[in-house]
């Protein structure tokens, strides 16, 4: 999976007689074909996929199959896991080059909705089916991610994941995020005991030109407590008293809508849910301040975050942040294999990399190379990005290399799943300034796919 699509026409994607090495190609984001048992997208095969190559102009072949990437991402990612380096002459070779692909593109989300979960799901679910069907193994790249959850592994998606990783034999791989240096995480301890007479006050500031955005506030249900703000203006909403509707209050520039959760049948953690809106075209840019009003503390932890840098601009942060549990969704998931980025030219570890650390789940497993990676790119040449979205297919190559050996070349029939990640976390090395192990930043180390071999 790549999420942002693929430019299929590459050449590190075709076979030497310049055939394509997709399988299938899901892209939710054009109605007209879906695959049975979903509503959305249509559905690409390896035939289509060749009459398209096979066509005589680029106008042509988009007429067979309308698959474009516009960003890029999807393409490069794909190229790092198993790119066969054919269009820069094996120069750029991925990690798995003789993989076979199958290749989600996940249908658009609109600015203000929540992240694309089921979209997400359904594309899991989608090659998990197809492997059952083939028999064959699958090592699933998801390089995405959102501050949308607890990060403690109890989202809807993280708990889908784990639950599916025990079906087939599989691998899911997860990048840890780019969230470990952008303050968009903070967090704190209230007293316990009844009611406290001054309430805890968060800062944060609010760049210029934001056309809304949301803080979340994760905490005991045990524990109750009302909120309030002071807009940069100085106008002061709340106390906001827990209710079971949305509660809407306008200041100023700005709308505040507040939502308090409930726990669900897999979490018991509460959720207050702030939005910004805009009343006309962005919300009030400085230094907000959140106000928490302790009314019964029974556990005092709480956490805070933002939306991810990439969903807002520049600047927009919490002025005391965390820079650990900045691990983004769903890489908390138990199950998945998590991520981190390190600095191959430097072995040193890269600071925008997501860490666990505070609560949750041991997390990242392992950390592979995600500075300055060279990698297909659309129109048939390269790019050199940076990220835990360019370090998780390495690890999802090398699942799949593990994978190749034990299942197929009949070493070991039972290598997939948790299995490979302690092969893995086993096989990682260490990096220097790193005396402990596990950690809240690299795991078990960088990966090592030779020594992982047992």
């Amino acid at each position: 999976m790549t999420g942002e699509g693929i430019d299929y026409a590459h050449p590190d994607f075709r076979n030497a007689d310049g055939s394509t090495r997709i399988l299938q190609l899901w892209d939710q984001s054009i109605p007209g074909n879906p695959p049975a048992n979903y509503n959305i997208g249509t559905v690409f095969t390896s035939e289509d996929i060749n009459r398209a190559l096979e066509a005589d102009s680029v106008p042509r072949r988009l007429e067979i199959v309308p698959e474009v990437d516009l960003s890029g991402h999807g393409t490069h990612v794909a190229g790092i896991a198993a790119g066969n380096g054919r269009g820069s002459g094996g120069q750029y070779i991925g990690v798995a080059p003789e993989a076979d692909l199958l290749v989600v593109k996940l249908a658009p989300g609109s600015a203000r909705s929540f992240p694309r979960t089921s979209e997400l799901m359904q594309g899991i679910d989608w090659v998990m089916r197809y492997g059952l069907e083939k028999q064959r193994p699958l090592a699933i790249n998801l390089s995405f991610g959102n501050n949308y959850g607890d990060h403690e592994g109890n989202s809807l998606l993280e708990r889908y994941m784990d639950d599916i990783a025990n079906l087939g034999r599989t691998v899911i791989v997860v990048g840890s995020g780019n969230e470990g240096n952008t303050g968009r995480h903070t967090g704190g301890l209230l007293e316990t005991g009844s009611r406290q007479s001054m309430p805890r006050e968060i800062e944060f500031l609010v760049a210029p030109y934001e056309a809304g955005m949301n803080l979340q506030i994760w905490k005991s249900y045990g524990d109750q407590f009302d909120i309030g703000l002071r807009t940069p203006s100085g106008i002061m909403v709340g106390p906001i008293s827990e209710l079971q509707v949305k509660q809407t209050v306008t200041a100023g520039i700005t709308s505040i809508s507040v939502l308090y959760g409930e726990p669900t049948p897999y979490s018991i953690s509460q959720e207050i849910y702030i939005a910004l809106i805009p009343v006309r075209q962005y919300i009030e840019e400085g230094i907000w301040t959140l106000f928490i009003y302790p009314k019964v503390i029974r556990t005092g932890s709480y956490q805070l975050w933002l939306p991810v840098a990439g969903a807002t601009n520049a600047g927009t942060e919490f002025l005391q942040p965390r820079v650990l549990t900045t691990l983004t969704i769903p890489s908390a998931a138990q199950r998945a294999i998590t991520v981190g980025a390190y600095d191959s030219r430097t072995d040193s570890y890269a600071a925008f990399s997501g860490r666990g650390g505070e609560i949750g789940v041991q997390k990242p497993d392992i950390t592979a190379p995600g500075v300055a990676i060279t990698s297909s790119a659309p129109g048939g040449g390269y790019s050199t990005r940076s990220g835990t979205s360019m370090a998780a297919p390495f690890v999802t190559g090398g699942a799949a290399l593990l994978m190749e050996w034990g299942i197929l070349q009949g070493n070991d029939p039972f290598l997939y799943g948790e299995k490979v990640k302690a092969y893995l976390r086993r096989g990682a090395r260490p990096l220097p300034g790193f005396m402990e192990y596990p950690n809240p930043q690299i795991g078990y180390g960088a990966l090592c796919v030779a020594d992982s071999i047992p």
